[in-house]
Order: C-alpha cells, then structure tokens, then sequence
C-alpha cells in the first residue's frame, strides 16, 4: 500500500502546485501585462466612478438613450450571473409573443417611424449579454433618440458614425455599434 500511496500523494501535490497555482499566476500575469484593460473586464469610468463595461450589455430604457438588443436572462436582463439564450425555437409560440410585444414597444415609443425594425432589436443574443447593436438598430433609433434630447438627428448619425467598430479583422462579422459608448458619447453633448 505504501509504495503506491506516496507517488500518488507526490503526484497530486505536483499536479495542484503546476495547474492549480503555477499556471493560474502565469496566465494572470501573461494578462495583466499584455491586455490589462480586458483582464480587468474592460470597465469605463467617468469621474472616477465605474459605469459599465464595453464587453456586457446593459438595459436602457429612456427615451433619450439607445436601447440594447433584448436579454433573456432571468430575473433581470443583462444579468451575467445567468448568461443564457431563451433557447425558444422560431415557431414557439412564446418567442413570437415575445417578438411582436417588443415589436410594439418599439412603434409605440416611436410611432412617427415606419421604417422597417432591425431584426436585432426584437430578438436577444445566445448570451443576453451582447453590449452591440447593428449599425441599422442605432440609425432606427436615432430619430427617437434626437427628438428626445431636442438635438439635430444628423448630429446623432454623427455620432453613431464616430461610435461605429469595424468587423473583427475588417472580414470577420458586421460593423456593429457599441450602445453604453454611444449613449456615453450622447451625453457628453451640451445642447
């Protein structure tokens, strides 16, 4: 029994040292020293004070801000203790209630506008806690958002313009708008 007891004793000792605090040092470090603001999870911070991360969606709901993609997450959106998709297929019953309610939502928070609703902002994302919009979601948007700030909505394209991020390599996915930076950018506007 003892000569099979200490090898594995040594071996388990050995493995917890190499996998459980040699190499979660390394891979911090290898973060910290490389990539400091996503290791630290990408956090924005106006007068010091933490406001969101660029990498986690938020909710808003004001008239005066661009509204994210919808969350499924529970009890409240955008709760990255619950990253989830609905998991509802495209005849569930549920996802089309769940579709035509934002749907009107959306007319109603904006009924001058009939142009066609982007996709993106009736349906949420696999994770719920996707922090992009489509390029056509914020100019959907904008309208509502220019009226409500009683600011030009060429001003708000603008913004959505110096907001936009190209696709990942230039090839890899849609430009797609940030929604806590835009509306950051929103708010640093004097009217």
């Amino acid at each position: 029994m003892k000569t099979y007891l200490r090898p594995a004793l040594v071996l388990f000792v050995l493995l917890t040292l190499i996998t459980g605090v040699a190499y979660p040092l390394l891979i911090t470090g290898i973060g910290q020293g490389l990539f400091p603001s996503q290791a630290n999870g990408s956090v924005i911070e106006r007068d010091g004070k933490p406001v969101g991360s660029v990498l986690v969606g938020q909710a808003f709901s004001e008239p005066k801000y661009f509204w994210s993609r919808p969350s499924a997450t529970s009890p409240m959106p955008n709760n990255g203790n619950s990253s989830s998709g609905s998991n509802l297929g495209p005849t569930n019953p549920a996802l089309i209630d769940a579709v035509q309610g934002r749907i009107e939502a959306l007319r109603k928070a904006d009924p001058a506008n009939k142009q066609p609703i982007p996709v993106d902002l009736v349906t949420a994302s696999a994770s719920g806690l996707d922090p992009h919009i489509s390029v056509a979601a914020a100019r959907y948007q904008a309208g509502r958002v220019a009226g409500s700030r009683n600011i030009p909505v060429e001003r708000v394209n603008v913004l959505i313009e110096q907001t936009q991020e190209t696709a990942a390599f230039r090839f890899m996915g849609e430009p797609r708008v940030n929604v806590l930076a835009l509306n950051l950018a929103l708010d640093a506007i004097k009217s």
